[in-house]
């Protein structure tokens, strides 16, 4: 990859605050936007704002053409059919859509992670609550990796949905999807995947997955804001009851009854972001011409060099996997002593180095390890070799200011 050419394509890179460079190191967070995402972006506003699928003169039918073909585009990313691809506005509403239209009820139980975001652990506390639906916790092992035998053991024939991460937002840990994919449907059970960490940068195909839903955001793989997108296998989607009702989801309604219309559309309610569609559609075009592979074996690089200047520095703690190959590129770490809101905050105030701070959205695990939080330095295909030097550098430096 010529990562210098690439930068130079990011209007966000090109700007110095106090003199210095932006070192972005917060993209499991939020990815940097490339200009041909912008500019896909601005198109669809200054040159054919219209409703999708509503109105027949010219900016309706331009509109209408280019929001398909950002569908069609999405599907052959990610390897499905395009009428498998349900826009929505983040991997949250992906989660929830499923975990409010499956017809869960009482006594079935969901399985999920000790590692999940929020987004996949506070839907099933609420259909516990509302519904009596189980929900059960499949613990990693002790080196933070994921424990096959532990997972088998949580299988019954209750065991109506598997709802994991595909690569966890805390440490970088890829999860053996496939074979837990198979696992779980040899008991019969559903599964469902959080891919908001994995999409960003690694090929994944959902054909060779064999996964029933998959959920992914637009905003971490160098998309827009607001955007995102739930696979579902069609003939679950033709059952699925819609989670959202309104314009747009109809082919017909008297005063009494209504025809909905097939998936995809039966789950897209009201007006949508159609340039957010087609934003996210320009973020896959992008990513197809770098090509995944690059990504993932640069972003596993740069994290080899930082896990192997900081992992032997006295007072740093790195959480997840040992081996950096295991994180692809993400080092959540604490320094000894310093709550890691201070040491972010340093490393912002030092030299511009953005990187997350605290418990990531994943509490429960937090918790459960009585653990406060942690620095999180995440790389994408815009870092740079010299950016992990001035990364380490500052590193040694505030645990010489403890």
């Amino acid at each position: 990859m010529d990562v210098e050419k690439i930068r130079a394509g990011f209007p966000v890179l090109q700007q110095k605050i106090n003199g210095k460079p932006v070192i972005y190191f917060d993209n499991a967070c939020m990815s940097l936007k490339p200009k041909q995402v912008i500019d896909s972006m601005n198109e669809s506003y200054t040159k054919y704002t219209a409703c999708h699928g509503r109105s027949a003169h010219k900016f309706g039918r331009k509109l209408t053409e280019e929001y398909q073909k950002s569908r069609e585009k999405i599907a052959k990313h990610i390897g499905c059919k395009t009428e498998e691809v349900i826009f929505t506005r983040n991997t949250t509403e992906g989660i929830n859509l499923v975990a409010n239209s499956l017809g869960l009820k009482n006594g079935d139980i969901i399985l999920t992670t000790d590692r999940e975001h929020n987004s996949n652990l506070l839907p099933w506390h609420l259909l516990s609550e509302r519904f009596g639906v189980k929900h059960k916790i499949v613990l990693s092992k002790n080196d933070m990796t994921f424990d096959l035998n532990n997972f088998q053991n949580a299988l019954g024939k209750n065991v109506k949905l598997v709802s994991f991460v595909h690569m966890s937002n805390l440490d970088g840990y890829t999860l053996p999807v496939k074979e837990i994919i198979k696992i779980a449907h040899d008991n019969g059970s559903l599964v469902l995947l959080d891919g908001a960490q994995a999409i960003p940068h690694k090929e994944v195909d959902m054909k060779g997955l064999d996964v029933d839903f998959y959920a992914f955001s637009g905003h971490k793989m160098l998309g827009p804001y607001g955007t995102g997108v739930l696979f579902g296998k069609y003939q679950l989607l033709e059952k699925l009851k819609p989670f959202i009702v309104g314009g747009d989801t109809v082919e017909r309604t008297t005063y009494d009854s209504h025809i909905f219309l097939k998936p995809p559309e039966k789950f897209e309610a009201g007006l949508q972001n159609y340039s957010g569609a087609i934003g996210l559609a320009a973020a896959t075009d992008y990513l197809d011409n770098v090509g995944k592979k690059n990504i993932e074996k640069h972003e596993v690089e740069l994290n080899k060099l930082i896990t192997k200047e900081i992992s032997g520095l006295d007072g740093i703690s790195i959480i997840g996997p040992s081996q950096a190959e295991l994180r692809g590129g993400i080092i959540s770490f604490n320094v000894k002593g310093m709550p890691s809101h201070d040491v972010a905050l340093m490393l912002d105030e030092m030299a511009n180095i953005m990187v997350r701070s605290g418990q990531h959205c994943v509490h429960s695990w937090f918790d459960a390890h009585k653990i406060e939080g942690s620095v999180r330095a995440s790389l994408y295909l815009y870092n740079t070799k010299e950016e992990t030097k001035v990364f380490i550098d500052r590193i040694r430096e505030i645990l010489r200011l403890r």
